[in-house]
């Protein structure tokens, strides 16, 4: 173990066994690995965005056991939104200092590929300067696959349309066997990964996830966070990586065990020494909640995501996060912790240290 533990602090990458390995550290010694690389990387800089997620539609074509959002069973109310209705969301949040749109929605086959692409340019040409993150990898191969597309075909049509940037979701767990476990049918991991490939080909910006703390093992975890980093070695498009805890109310998956707070962090830990060429590890608050992301900035996290103002698919399954945070009570909450606030725009240009 020693070993593993020179090599990390001289920033020389580790390996899938090495990095499986580190969870046997004791929690301390591993976030101090982590954490020496955050503030190397960072000093004492939390970055923030002032957002709005906006999920347009619950109407799903694919059944993901994990998921509480989709209409089914558990959740029966299907709805759509009108293009009016989100534009209008946009300029309420636009007037209340927003400067990131984060839109992402079910698989609605009912809604039409117009409905999913024009929405973002009206969206710009109401308001140019607010950034767009939308679609996620999951939801272009739906898109493709519904709508007889390439995904050179879809992306460029985001990029006409006026999506600025892809948010990381749909990643799940890479590993296909828990994939036919916890969302069969859905987009691959080789097809996530080809989808965000062909999207920094073209220049642009995404995020990447994982959810863990469901029927995953630490060994896929590892697997996911050395696929990510080989294809970051390719294209340099990542902007963030984003561990995603899984929230375990109204869904099917009956998980029965649940990740212990200990886990969770050592989990964030590992993320930042091996994805050693993503600059960005986020702590997403909505699924961690906000205790264990703020501590989570003393295992190598560097980002809380923000203020998101609105937020429904985590709520549904139980995340505090269905009216976001307050601005003020975010910039405290990051400053109380011994930590620099500092709010970013959705590529972390540095706008104002609060």
């Amino acid at each position: 173990m020693q070993t593993i533990i020179q090599k990390v602090k001289k920033r020389e990458r580790v390996t899938y066994e090495e990095a499986l390995k580190l969870y046997e550290l004791d929690l301390f010694t591993l976030g101090k690995l982590a954490q020496d690389i955050r503030e190397e990387m960072w000093g004492k800089k939390s970055f923030f965005n002032i957002n709005r997620h906006i999920n347009p539609t619950n109407i799903c074509k694919d059944i993901c056991k994990f998921c509480a959002f989709s209409a089914s069973r558990k959740n029966p109310n299907p709805y759509t939104m009108s293009h009016e209705e989100i534009v209008d969301i946009v300029a309420a949040s636009s007037a209340n200092g927003a400067k990131e749109i984060h839109i992402v929605s079910a698989h609605n086959p009912e809604a039409g590929l117009e409905w999913y692409m024009n929405v973002f340019s009206k969206i710009k040409k109401a308001h140019p300067d607010v950034h767009v993150k939308a679609l996620t990898a999951a939801e272009i191969n739906f898109l493709a696959q519904e709508y007889n597309h390439s995904y050179d075909e879809i992306i460029d049509m985001m990029v006409e349309s006026g999506v600025d940037s892809m948010p990381g979701g749909g990643a799940e767990i890479f590993d296909e066997e828990v994939r036919d476990v916890i969302c069969k049918g859905k987009v691959t991991s080789d097809q996530w990964m080809q989808i965000h490939k062909l999207w920094h080909e073209r220049g642009r910006k995404s995020n990447a996830t994982m959810l863990f703390g469901h029927i995953e093992e630490r060994h896929h975890r590892v697997d996911h966070m050395i696929r990510l980093r080989e294809l970051q070695d390719i294209t340099g498009g990542f902007n963030t990586f984003i561990p995603l805890v899984y929230q375990r109310d109204n869904n099917f998956l009956n998980v029965k065990n649940f990740l212990s707070s200990q886990e969770i962090l050592k989990t964030m830990a590992i993320s930042r020494i091996v994805l050693d060429n993503i600059p960005h590890l986020k702590a997403y608050w909505v699924t961690s909640t906000i205790n264990l992301a703020l501590v989570s900035q003393e295992f190598g996290a560097d980002d809380l995501d923000g203020t998101i103002e609105k937020e429904m698919i985590n709520s549904a399954a139980g995340a505090k996060s269905g009216v976001g945070m307050p601005l003020g009570e975010f910039v405290n909450y990051i400053k109380n912790s011994g930590f620099e606030a500092v709010e970013r725009d959705s590529l972390y240009n540095e706008l104002k240290v609060w």
